[in-house]
């Protein structure tokens, strides 16, 4: 379809944002709008200033026959930092202290809005990486599951504890809960993964990471890769040996008193990887 120059813009910059990680051509473009591919390309140019200008990623030009541009997440430090400083304020809140140290955070995960800002976090943070599917466990997990995959445009899979009918024949395993220090069983559909997949694991909550780690094990059944970890918050240890060594966090729940009902909540390590997530992203 035919359309003026400042229609055109407006539409391919929605398309774009709501296909992330995708190789779009030029030639789909041109067709899409009926306009020559030097017009196309002077409309991304201008797109292209404007994403970097607002800080809301970048697109890659990638040439050839085969080529187009991708659109890539990303979040600036400051905005990633006052997202952060907004839920770390936000769990604060002393009626959100649960017995064992643990944290209420059922209405974050289920908030829209703030699940939306944190996947964009995470897959500005794992940009650079070869995604190719999200893994987390049921329950809490899955909305933040879908948040980042919705960003990186890969699929979600969810490891459940036990098997289900209708997900056909399954992998299970046997884990230590890094909390409980108890055996328990999670299992996946054959079908879910293929061999060599890359795999982004998350979760909502890691105290010793027995979870996480039952996740990484399983992921060895199927031969998947690990390309990286992120959990919402991690929680302080109490001389307890984590489990999981690189993981990418957004908060840190520390210096809990039961009896005073205080809660602090700082930023995560997430800072450090942020600085080099998009290092790779400008060429492809």
């Amino acid at each position: 379809m035919k359309m003026k120059r400042s229609s055109r813009l407006v539409d391919m910059t929605r398309y774009l944002l709501e296909h992330p990680h995708r190789l779009v051509s030029l030639t789909n473009f041109s067709e899409r709008y009926g306009a020559a591919k030097s017009s196309i390309s002077e409309d991304l140019v201008i797109i292209k200033e404007n994403f970097e200008q607002q800080g809301v990623g970048s697109l890659l030009t990638v040439p050839g026959a085969a080529g187009g541009v991708r659109y890539i997440p990303l979040i600036s430090r400051p905005e990633a930092d006052k997202v952060v400083s907004e839920l770390c304020e936000f769990l604060e809140s002393p009626e959100r202290l649960l017995p064992g140290g643990y944290l209420y955070l059922t209405d974050i995960l289920g908030n829209p809005e703030m699940m939306n800002q944190v996947g964009r976090l995470f897959a500005s943070v794992f940009a650079n990486r070869d995604i190719d599917v999200v893994m987390t466990v049921a329950t809490k997990g899955i909305p933040l599951a879908y948040a980042v995959a919705s960003h990186l445009n890969v699929p979600v899979v969810i490891v459940r504890r036990d098997s289900r009918v209708t997900e056909g024949s399954t992998v299970s395993i046997n884990y230590v809960s890094g909390s409980s220090k108890r055996i328990q069983t999670m299992a996946l559909a054959r079908r879910s993964l293929q061999p060599g997949a890359n795999v982004l694991i998350v979760d909502d909550f890691m105290k010793v990471g027995g979870t996480i780690q039952g996740m990484v094990n399983l992921l060895e059944e199927f031969q998947a890769e690990v390309a990286g970890i992120g959990v919402l918050v991690e929680a302080e240890g109490e001389g307890e040996e984590r489990l999981v060594e690189e993981y990418v966090s957004m908060m840190n729940l520390g210096g809990v008193d039961m009896k005073q009902r205080t809660i602090q909540v700082a930023p995560g390590n997430y800072r450090d990887f942020l600085e080099n997530s998009t290092q790779g992203v400008e060429t492809e």
